[in-house]
């Protein structure tokens, strides 16, 4: 008898197939591998570590997942490169990531700069595609969202979700911040606001769109109250509306919960760069909480069954 998985589903994790490594050493600008030093145009070399991207590892790591969705990762700049440039690496990611099997899914990448729809539209039928990854720099303010709007509509006319994810950030000189400076400060502040851009017209441009917002969109629920006082309005939050719990404990969760609800609330670890909430912090859970969010919430934005 095959026994059920009993961890529940985590919907952000990076891990980069073999096919798609290669891509990254065959190139001799950024985004690019040497060894396993990670150059992109945005932030400074990064030492990858190896066992992160070993399929077995990592598939040994989450063995009691039902699923685990995989993402590429926005911010190396593969969707900003040229159509030609992109495209082997976009294609090695497909291929890779739909190859590796249970309890993997990725996210689909389309190029920001004119997408092709059709192939989109292929990408999303794939049984091993989650849904649709976006950089919350092309959705950073509500004119730049309706013009990613044709793009999101391929998700929910496929009836698959998207995930906004940080994208590039602005290049600064090592000697002005230290070098966890992006990922604590710039990429909340983009997921923040791209969530507003949402608040602003995202409904109304798409209004059966399920939607998660990866690393608690930067904690901008928690600025609700602030909204409602400037903008003499309520934040809209619904059913079809998520935010990920990646990179936060008790404090963000508790805090996320009182903001939005529970059925908001999303397991997202950004494993390898994060572990699990639900594993290494005390986010103190009853029964219920842990179930939706690990199983029940992340199983209605993938429209899979709940383990």
């Amino acid at each position: 008898m095959t026994q059920r998985p009993t961890g529940g589903i985590d919907v952000h994790q990076h891990l980069w197939p073999p096919e798609f490594i290669e891509q990254l050493r065959r190139r001799s600008t950024a985004p690019m591998l040497r060894g396993w030093t990670l150059h992109t145009s945005y932030e400074a070399p990064y030492e990858v570590d190896p066992a992160a991207h070993d399929v077995e590892v990592r598939r040994a790591a989450d063995s009691d997942r039902a699923v685990v969705a995989l993402s590429m990762s926005t911010p190396l700049g593969v969707e900003a490169l040229p159509p030609d440039e992109a495209a082997p690496l976009l294609s090695a990611w497909h291929t890779g990531v739909v190859e590796l099997g249970a309890p993997f899914l990725g996210w689909a990448a389309a190029p920001t700069h004119a997408p092709d729809l059709a192939e989109v539209d292929r990408l999303l039928g794939m049984r091993r595609i989650a849904g649709l990854q976006v950089g919350a720099h092309s959705m950073d303010t509500p004119a730049a969202l309706e013009a990613l709007a044709p793009l999101l509509r391929r998700a929910e006319l496929a009836g698959r979700p998207v995930l906004v994810h940080p994208g590039p950030v602005q290049a600064l000189p090592e000697t002005d911040c230290p070098r966890w400076w992006p990922a604590v400060v710039q990429y909340p502040a983009a997921q923040q606001a791209a969530w507003w851009a949402w608040q602003a017209v995202g409904r109304v441009l798409l209004p059966d769109l399920r939607i998660c917002f990866v690393a608690g969109a930067g904690l901008a629920p928690l600025s609700i109250e602030r909204f409602a006082v400037r903008a003499r309005a309520t934040a809209r939050a619904d059913d079809d509306l998520f935010v990920d719990t990646s990179s936060y404990g008790r404090l963000g969760v508790d805090a996320l919960r009182a903001a939005l609800g529970p059925r908001a609330i999303v397991l997202g670890s950004d494993r390898p760069y994060a572990e699990p909430f639900d594993r290494i912090a005390d986010p103190r859970l009853t029964d219920a909480e842990r179930r939706a969010f690990c199983h029940d919430n992340p199983a209605r934005l993938l429209g899979v069954a709940a383990p």
